[in-house]
């Protein structure tokens, strides 16, 4: 991994060199557009829609529109504000575990000792441990002053972003308003197949299928040989039954992967009562 930002914890007099590293990464399969008949890539131009140049990005301002009204910001403009530069991680407050919604988190960064003594980035942690307690803190990353949470995994330190107050919408839906009679039977019946369904949650038995099956679809694709130099376009379709086949392969694809889901949902009760009758 590389680490993104450099700086240090804050809390008190305590300082904590720290090296940040995104804790996430993106495995989807990249697909660019193109044209259907020839297989050219399809661009997008930055063109303007009053004298129709395209324009390149030294001569592009940023604008807010505001009713019928639009504020155009240029260059000189945004240096005239506060940039944040800060490297400093600073701990606002301590506040328990369970009292952040999970809803507000974004962003995961994993937090490395940047230092040869590690002691104060280990005092954190066990405090942090020992407490129950989640620090609160406020730090600047890609010039934006940002709101995080700094917690433990396992035996790192985390920050895990957290949207600000006004970002996080509310919820008020009129028909929850209305009075709806539960029965007993219901509640027990529902409380059944909760208990069927029960287990630890372990995110390694969980796949991507879409992917996987997009996957095996352009290997697939591969193997019969229908790809083209990526330099080159494509030539004229060839007569015959090729549109046919790759129908064939994704209806196939489609029919696979709600099997699977059916197969998944009816097995799992199954294998769930077959492991507490053992």
């Amino acid at each position: 991994m590389r680490s993104i930002w450099k700086g240090a914890i804050t809390f008190g007099l305590v300082n904590v060199p720290v090296k940040v590293y995104s804790a996430t990464e993106d495995h989807d399969i990249r697909l660019h557009q193109v044209h259907d008949k020839d297989g050219g890539r399809i661009r997008y131009q930055r063109r303007c829609e009053v004298c129709g140049k395209v324009v390149d990005y030294e001569n592009i301002d940023k604008a807010y529109e505001e009713g019928d009204k639009t504020v155009i910001l240029t260059d000189e403009d945004f240096s005239a504000l506060p940039e944040e530069k800060s490297r400093e991680i600073d701990v606002v407050e301590f506040v328990p575990n369970d009292q952040i919604d999970p809803m507000r988190f974004e962003k995961s960064y994993y937090l490395e000792p940047d230092s040869k003594s590690i002691k104060a980035y280990v005092l954190l942690r066990k405090t942090l441990e020992e407490t129950d307690r989640t620090a609160i803190v406020q730090f600047a990353l890609r010039q934006k002053t940002r709101l995080g949470a700094l917690r433990v995994r396992g035996d790192v330190l985390t920050i895990q972003g957290l949207l600000w107050d006004d970002e996080l919408r509310e919820a008020s839906f009129p028909v929850l308003d209305e009075r709806t009679s539960i029965s007993t039977k219901e509640l027990e019946m529902s409380a059944s197949l909760v208990e069927s369904l029960s287990d630890d949650f372990d995110p390694g038995d969980f796949t991507d299928e879409y992917q996987e099956h997009l996957r095996d679809l352009i290997e697939a694709k591969l193997k019969k040989g229908d790809s083209v130099d990526t330099e080159a376009t494509f030539g004229e379709d060839e007569p015959g039954d090729k549109d046919a086949e790759v129908i064939d392969l994704m209806e196939a694809l489609r029919k696979s992967v709600e099997k699977n889901k059916k197969s998944a949902k009816a097995n799992k009760p199954a294998a769930k009562r077959a492991q507490k009758e053992a």
